[in-house]
Order: C-alpha cells, then structure tokens, then sequence
C-alpha cells in the first residue's frame, strides 16, 4: 500500500493514496535526502507518508519519504549550484527527439543518456516527426540507430500527426514507469495524446523566429497507461547540465567505453593523451563511434570548467 505522488507544482503535491484516491498534499518542513539539497525535495515517482491533520481546514501532509530506488537529476536551470530532480524511481526512460524544427542535437542526447546511465535508468531514444523526414534527415536517422543501437540503445521512430510507430512505443511502455523528456516542440504531449486517448495534454507550436519549441507543460506529472505502467511527463528541457559526475569517472558512463576501459595502461586514463588508451585504440579502428568520443571528449572538458 503505497502513497505515490503523481504531480508536482514546487509547492503542493497531487498524491495517489491507496484507499482515498488522488489528493492534494504538502510538504512538512524541509527534507534533505541522501545529503543532497535540490530545489525539488519531493520529486514526482517519489513514494511517501501521509498524514491528515485535523482541524477547521484538514489537509494531507507529507511527512516522510520512502528511500529512492533511482532518480534522474539535473543541473537546476533557475541555481546554478543546485540540484533538480526530474523525477524518481523509473523502470526507464525515453528521450524524444527531433531532427529539425526543432532540431536536437546529439550534445543532448548524449548528455541525456550520460544521466540515465549515472542513475542506473535504462534509456531508449525516440525521434519524432519521421513524416518530415527528408533524405538529410533519414540519413541522420540511420546514422543514430546505427550508433546507438550498437552500444545497446533502443532507437524507435514516430510521427505524432500519423501515429507511426505508436503501438511499437506503447508496447515497450507498457508495465513500466518511464520518463518521457525532450526539449520543447518535439512533440512529447502530441505522443502522450496518442498514448493516453481519454485525456488531452495541450500541444504547442515551434517558435517561428528561434526554431525552437514553446512550453506547454508546465510541471512535472504521472499518468497511469490503459494496459498497466505509468508515464512522467516534464517539462520541456533547453539544456541538460551534468550533476554529480566525476570527470574520472564520465567513460563508465558511456557503454562502450566502459566495457573496454581495463584494457588501459593507466587505472585513471582520461582517454585524451595518454600512450596505451584501449578506448582511443577503439576510435582509431571505428569500434567506437568517433561522434560519441567527440561527445565524451566535450562533456569532459565541461565537467572541468564546472569544477
């Protein structure tokens, strides 16, 4: 019998409890969780204690929280120094993507899978619009399944005004909390309508001067699917700022360093200038992706100047 909240506004909290339904609660006090201060302190997929406290205006409040099997975090867009979480114990998560308006680069989609991989959050990827595809954008296409297929990346496709590729999507969605997230614009609410039919989240259009996508969801929110599992959907993301990753430690994030990086001569190897690097060795011989190592090589050097 768990109390799962399902929304998040920052201040108030819509609460699933297992005998009286969704309700509204609030946070008592301040908590601070595993010695990290986010802005967030109860993140949407969080399970918790409830309390009704009696009295001339009785409200839920929310005293306690379970310990987290995983989360996603961020860079907090608002504090530079502080922590944001996305959201809290997923089965997955799913990056929707777009190759043009709006376009996403894969700077964010690497930073993105960097962040599942450091939570231990299986991540797939998800590129929408397929039926504005041109021969550039199917060959980008082919490029990424290729790519991240290899290291072990679920690579789906999808049109929102066809409904290509939805059923592909909501079966391997089904039976599992997954994280959907993206930037503005690239058609997260347009699939999640697709996905739940009996609601309608609203839909935004890409901004003509900037190409870029407008926010139509404005916090952070759980949807329970028709065949079993649940859906969060966020916020459009602009960017993804990397929290709590050692540069030492950035290449086990990326599967196919990982699984190659004991073949160093050196135990702290960055992978940049050192003689004997395997996963240079790997680049050189195109059995890593020289898009990916030039991904790692970029976030590395962010991580220092973070530092």
């Amino acid at each position: 019998m768990e109390s799962r909240v399902y929304r998040s506004t920052g201040s108030w909290y819509t609460v699933r409890h297992p005998e009286q339904g969704f309700v509204q609660a609030r946070m008592k006090g301040r908590f601070r969780l595993d010695d990290i201060t986010s802005t967030n302190p109860v993140a949407v997929g969080d399970v918790v204690e409830l309390v009704r406290e009696e009295g001339p205006e009785a409200s839920w409040v929310i005293t306690d929280i379970r310990p987290r099997r995983n989360y996603v975090n961020r860079r907090s867009p608002a504090h530079a120094h502080r922590h944001h979480i996305v959201a809290a114990n997923l089965d997955q998560s799913l990056l929707v993507a777009t190759l043009r308006d709006p376009r996403t680069s894969q700077g964010f989609v690497d930073r993105f899978l960097t962040a599942c991989e450091a939570y231990h959050v299986p991540a797939a990827l998800i590129v929408n619009k397929c039926d504005q595809f041109r021969r550039k954008e199917k060959e980008h296409f082919r490029e990424w399944e290729d790519m991240y297929g290899a290291i072990g990346y679920r690579v789906f496709r999808s049109s929102a005004a066809t409904g290509e590729g939805v059923d592909a999507l909501r079966a391997w969605l089904t039976g599992r909390i997954t994280l959907v997230s993206g930037h503005s614009g690239v058609g997260k609410s347009s699939l999640i309508n697709h996905l739940l039919p009996d609601r309608s989240l609203r839909t935004g259009e890409v901004s003509g001067w900037s190409g870029k996508g407008m926010h139509t969801t404005t916090f952070a929110e759980m949807f329970d699917l028709p065949g079993g599992g649940a859906i969060i959907d966020t916020p459009g993301i602009r960017e993804f700022g990397l929290v709590d990753i050692d540069p030492g430690e950035l290449s086990h994030y990326f599967p196919e360093m990982r699984a190659r990086i004991a073949g160093c001569q050196f135990n702290d190897c960055r992978h940049l200038d050192e003689p004997g690097c395997a996963v240079k060795a790997a680049v050189e011989r195109g059995d890593i992706h020289p898009e990916r190592y030039i991904s790692y090589c970029t976030i590395l050097d962010s991580l220092g100047e973070e530092r």
